[in-house]
């Protein structure tokens, strides 16, 4: 992590920006912990959209059905933040490498140049196979998808137990700033 001066304009400059009706259901309720806590804000999520007919909405919040016998189109998760150079910030960046390794080969946490070239310190978290890891949609085989839907939905209550230990860990008074 580097030194970010403007860390606290841009973190401002997000949560004005920021539109729970542009977020996806099933994790309003994950972006709206983390924009409670001071040492990081949101920049962009999805929950991962899984498209199995081609006539099915793209931001379908359906799971995959389990006797789905075709090919089913994958529109990654992901959960984006920048987080504060200061021992918060770094301990938030550790539990965030370990959500990672809830499958290391399908969950990945990394920074994307072209988010740190707006917001230094600038990480995201995805779930997608990782022999796609840079790709935003991918087509899989009905047993992939199952498994990455699974490890989604394992990633995702992962994040909520973080954002719920960090908010009752400020709560608490336990401050790592």
């Amino acid at each position: 992590m580097v030194d970010n001066p403007r860390y606290s304009q841009d973190r401002e400059a997000a949560l004005a920006a920021l539109d729970l009706g542009t977020i996806d259901d099933p994790i309003v309720d994950i972006i709206t912990a983390f924009a409670a806590l001071p040492h990081c804000f949101t920049l962009q999520s999805c929950c991962g959209h899984f498209v199995c007919v081609p006539e099915q909405d793209p931001r379908t919040l359906d799971d995959v059905p389990l006797r789905h016998a075709g090919l089913v189109r994958y529109r990654i998760a992901y959960f984006a933040v920048c987080m504060e150079n200061g021992r918060s910030g770094r301990a938030l960046a550790e539990c965030f490498r370990r959500v990672a390794a809830i499958d290391p080969d399908y969950v990945q946490f990394g920074s994307a140049d072209w988010f740190w070239e707006r917001w230094a310190n600038s990480y995201a978290l995805q779930v997608e196979p990782l022999r796609y890891m840079k790709s935003d949609e991918v087509v899989l085989q009905h047993e992939e998808a199952l498994h990455v839907q699974h490890t989604r939905d394992l990633f995702f209550a992962e994040l909520r137990r973080l954002a719920g230990r960090e908010l009752n860990d400020r709560r608490g008074g336990l401050t790592r700033g």
